[in-house]
């Protein structure tokens, strides 16, 4: 195990790499100059003219080559410090840590709702193939993983807080509030987990232990839940580290709609007005996260299931 970690850990930083390399260029090419655009912000309604535009490029380094500017945040980023951003001026590294209790605390109420839903519904789903649960079933999940986050959002609001004023549309501060965001975001991971789990528990139903179980006289019951269910989620495990990076993209939008104060909104924010720092060190900041808990996801399935070894022939 401590080989097969050490492998993983060791392709983290070349990943990293390739990652922030690829934002980075992508960020250059987008149309627009961030200095003109500080500029405008700092004296609204003035037209900044082009010695202005070019003193703040050089005060803030855009004035130097592209490779010359990747390898400069680099080197700072391996340190801890990812600049400061352009609009505010602030660490960025301390406004990424100060957006993450909330984006986290949606995550963790969308992955919780997804996981609550879609395991028994997967797992009913499978023990009444063809049948009117089913078919529901089936079909809801269809559509959940269909339909855009965004118009989910929207549906939700307009449903539940205009029509029904049974829930806040918008804020952020009490658990009403999560509620909305929470299911808008966790429908689509609901939808493919709970699929994911069906078609492992039809699976695992056809397995020979399972037919001998079935032969010894156990009843449905205990053959699903005592011999063939532990071996139907083990795909979930590692869906869930998948459904993480989702959820954290799928934020971007649903804490924009929502007006929640995560790493979505500071991310959306921070690409209208092309402050680069501020971009940069979110793409860095949820890919090391996503890295690190689809790590931690595979060695849970391998701990999970003793079929799995953590030697060099398990890839």
């Amino acid at each position: 195990m401590v080989a097969y970690l050490a492998r993983r850990l060791a392709t983290l930083p070349l990943l990293l790499l390739g990652i922030s390399a690829v934002s980075f260029a992508l960020l250059n090419l987008a149309p627009g100059d961030p200095a003109e655009i500080v500029l405008r912000q700092r004296n609204p309604g003035q037209l900044p003219n082009p010695a202005e535009v070019a003193a703040l490029r050089a005060e803030l380094g855009l004035d130097a080559p592209l490779p010359v500017q990747y390898v400069r945040w680099v080197s700072q980023a391996l340190t801890g410090d990812l600049g400061r951003s352009y609009s505010t001026e602030r660490p960025v590294g301390a406004q990424l840590a100060r957006r993450t209790v909330p984006t986290a605390l949606l995550t963790a109420a969308a992955l919780a709702l997804a996981l609550l839903v879609a395991v028994p519904m997967g797992i009913l789903s499978a023990r009444r193939r063809g049948s009117a649960v089913d078919t529901v079933a089936r079909l809801a999940a269809l559509v959940g993983a269909a339909a855009p986050s965004y118009a989910l959002a929207y549906g939700l609001i307009i449903l539940f807080a205009v029509k029904l004023s049974w829930l806040p549309a918008l804020g952020y501060g009490s658990p009403a509030q999560v509620v909305l965001p929470a299911i808008a975001l966790s429908l689509a991971p609901m939808a493919q987990l709970m699929r994911l789990i069906r078609a492992s528990m039809l699976e695992t139903l056809g397995q020979d232990y399972i037919r001998t179980a079935r032969a010894k006289g156990l009843s449905e019951q205990t053959v699903a839940f005592r011999h063939a269910l532990r071996n139907a989620l083990l795909p979930a495990i590692g869906a869930t580290g998948v459904n993480l990076g989702y959820l954290l993209s799928g934020a971007v939008i649903v804490e924009t709609i929502f007006t929640w104060p995560g790493l979505g909104q500071l991310m959306v924010g921070a690409a209208l007005t092309r402050d680069y720092p501020v971009v940069q060190g979110f793409v860095t900041y949820i890919a090391v996260v996503v890295l690190l808990v689809n790590l931690a996801a595979d060695i849970a399935l391998r701990v999970a299931d003793p079929r799995l070894r953590f030697g060099r022939d398990e890839m």
